[in-house]
């Protein structure tokens, strides 16, 4: 009994750190990376659709995105989501392909997208906690309607925080590989 709320409990923790990872990936770093526009939406027929579904996005240089549409009548509409969205990046287009050149980040700027970072990790860490704290009180439920020994629960707590401290240095490794990406000059 102990044993499947714990499988559950890791399941959803990595889920958790699944999305932290995805979401990390949305934010700018100096070089590159697909991952900052394949999920903007774009007005495709009336239809929100992620720019991955409409085009092929590659990295030509190591500043510079390439963003090739499948169905050429969609470059304005690509154009127009980019111009809109928060990542402070002017489209080119030739009427073929859409070039995204990447400014080096100033100083100030890293210091902000650091922050940003930290804030993703913090929310991260609470997911984490939460997860936590709701297989503890099936476990202590366990304990009160007589399922399992007071024995029982407390290793099934101790195993829980074991999990819980596993995936939180995870959080940390993973926060401290994107500081290092961002801070690189």
């Amino acid at each position: 009994m102990i044993k499947d709320l714990l499988k559950d409990s890791e399941s959803h923790m990595q889920k958790s750190i699944h999305a932290l990872v995805e979401d990390l990936t949305t934010i700018r770093t100096g070089r590159a990376n697909p991952g900052l526009v394949e999920k903007l939406h774009i007005e495709y027929y009336g239809a929100p659709t992620p720019l991955m579904q409409l085009a092929s996005i590659s990295v030509p240089e190591p500043r510079t995105l390439a963003i090739k549409p499948f169905d050429k009548t969609t470059l304005k509409a690509i154009e127009k989501a980019i111009l809109a969205s928060d990542l402070g990046l002017t489209p080119n287009n030739d009427g073929l392909v859409i070039r995204l050149n990447l400014p080096p980040l100033t100083e100030d700027r890293r210091r902000d997208l650091v922050k940003h970072v930290h804030h993703r990790l913090e929310e991260a860490r609470v997911a984490l906690r939460n997860i936590r704290r709701d297989s503890m009180k099936d476990i202590k439920d366990f304990e009160t309607e007589k399922m399992i020994s007071e024995d029982d629960r407390k290793r099934g707590e101790d195993e829980l925080q074991k999990l819980t401290d596993r995936f939180m240095a995870e959080v940390d490794k993973i926060g401290h590989t994107k500081e290092t990406e961002i801070m690189e000059v």
